[in-house]
């Protein structure tokens, strides 16, 4: 094989699949076990800059096309754990939409398999609830905002990735941080 991260995560972290593009496992597990020395299938260290990651500390817009704005730090959200809703190619849930979640919210995460509630320390994740800033998928915004339980969302740090899954007018509907 050439090219590529060859692990994934799925939904239980113990579990890993061969083939994926994802770097997040192989930067979870050395966050774990304190080895920088991992590296992809063609040896490349997961610590070595790639374009994708350089390429996203330039400002990205956010839906009404001004500079992408932080969207939460307690806890720390954003796909690259810097506050932002910032994205890349490795970002295949497009973690773009900037909600303050709700306990409505948090349950029907759950009940579509996606327990944001529950502390995962092993991941340096402490655990949603009501009234927390978190960078949420695009598509599980979406699909909650049609079964009428879409959390409110901040324009200004929600990146314009966005507008590939729901529209600049469904998410005007739910924002909280314009006039």
């Amino acid at each position: 094989m050439t090219g590529g991260w060859v692990y994934t995560v799925t939904d239980n972290p113990n579990t890993v699949l061969p083939g994926s593009n994802t770097t997040s496992f192989i930067l979870r597990l050395a966050d774990r076990t304190g080895d920088t020395n991992l590296a992809n299938a063609d040896g490349v260290s997961a610590f070595q800059p790639q374009q994708d990651i350089t390429q996203m500390t330039d400002r990205q817009k956010n839906v009404l096309g001004t500079e992408l704005e932080e969207c939460g730090t307690d806890p720390i959200t954003g796909f690259f754990r810097d506050g932002c809703c910032s994205t890349g190619r490795q970002d295949a849930g497009r973690h773009t939409v900037c909600a303050v979640v709700t306990e409505e919210f948090l349950q029907f995460s759950k009940s579509q398999g996606n327990d944001l509630m529950t502390p995962r320390p092993e991941f340096g994740f402490p655990g949603l609830k009501a009234g927390d800033k978190w960078c949420l998928c695009a598509m599980r915004w979406e699909e909650a905002r049609r079964a009428g339980c879409a959390p409110r969302v901040r324009l200004t740090a929600t990146n314009e990735k966005t507008l590939e899954f729901a529209t600049l007018e469904h998410l005007k509907a739910h924002q909280i941080d314009l006039n």
